[in-house]
């Protein structure tokens, strides 16, 4: 007996303490399929919303990689780590008691990060410098300089404030735990937002807890727990058509020129001109035949998408 082969964008919230890439292997695992991507990794401290390509829709990931993002996050003010998150042992304890921590001043701190900022990535991340990830260097006590890059933080609010005590390697220290909510562009690091809000303030920070939301237009409440057995990712998969549609406009094709557009012949369709991307389904099965972009009523293909195939169950 056959069945269509997996195909479509998997939702799933990512739970804390495993690294995308481990996500990846259990979606392998539970569909028996080894062609599974991600768009845009999550660190292992964090959780959320992580999107996954399976099987032709990877071709779909490069479209989904550049998507805006949310993020519910806590930052702790009085502590700074090499990491920038709570995964990082602690540099400095400077603390908060003797700095000027209204929420005013907080307030400005935060909002200096708001708009089209220059940020310069968190040292331990997965920016390549000559090749190698700077995670690795800094771990190995190299030097990691890297160059700052512009991104879009849009909102960047305060939601809550605790002020309390910790223990930071024995020593109570005052900090200041700050309940935020972040969305930004594709390339901001949250992580970085909390370092420089700290170095505003002159007290250091770091996250203590992160938390991925939205996806453009995909949202972690339609994700499932992928380590839950009693429940079918299969079922759970957003169809490529659907999801093509959600993110551009769109063409219905014929079946002949669905045909043709996978042949690489020329098409015509009834479309502005766009430079895509597009999405050309076909009116048959509602199927995603390409990713297409229009001048002058013609298509050309930008990404093929190909039919379905069958595998024996």
């Amino acid at each position: 007996m056959l069945e269509s082969a997996p195909d479509g964008i998997l939702l799933v919230d990512k739970p804390q303490g495993i690294s995308s890439h481990r996500v990846v292997s259990i979606a392998r695992r539970r569909l028996g399929l080894k062609k599974v991507g991600h768009a845009g990794t999550l660190d292992p401290m964090a959780t959320g919303l992580l999107l996954l390509g399976i099987g032709p829709s990877t071709r779909l990931l490069t479209h989904l990689v550049g998507l805006g993002k949310t993020y519910t996050a806590t930052i702790r003010l009085g502590v700074s780590t090499d990491s920038d998150d709570a995964d990082g042992a602690p540099t400095a304890a400077a603390g908060t008691a003797s700095a000027d921590v209204s929420d005013a001043a907080v307030e400005a701190a935060v909002a200096a990060q708001r708009g089209e900022i220059e940020q310069v990535p968190s040292t331990v991340s997965a920016i390549k410098v000559d090749g190698r990830r700077a995670y690795d260097l800094a771990r190995k006590g190299e030097e990691v300089v890297l160059k700052s890059r512009t991104v879009t933080v849009s909102r960047f609010d305060v939601t809550g404030r605790n002020d309390r005590i910790v223990s930071v390697d024995g020593v109570d220290v005052a900090v200041v735990d700050l309940d935020v909510v972040v969305t930004c562009s594709s390339g901001t690091y949250v992580r970085a937002l909390a370092r420089d809000v700290g170095a505003a303030l002159g007290t250091g920070a770091h996250l203590t807890a992160l938390r991925r939301t939205e996806v453009g237009p995909f949202d972690v409440e339609d994700a499932i727990d992928l380590e839950d057995e009693a429940v079918d990712p299969r079922a759970a998969l957003a169809r490529p058509a659907d999801v093509a549609r959600r993110l551009f406009s769109s063409v219905v094709l014929d079946a002949a020129s669905a045909k043709d557009l996978t042949d690489g012949k020329r098409v015509v369709a009834d479309h502005p001109d766009s430079d895509g991307p597009v999405a050309a389904v076909s009116a048959d099965d509602d199927r995603l035949v390409g990713l297409v972009s229009v001048r002058r009523g013609l298509l050309r293909v930008i990404t093929n998408f190909p039919a379905p195939t069958g595998v024996r169950a």
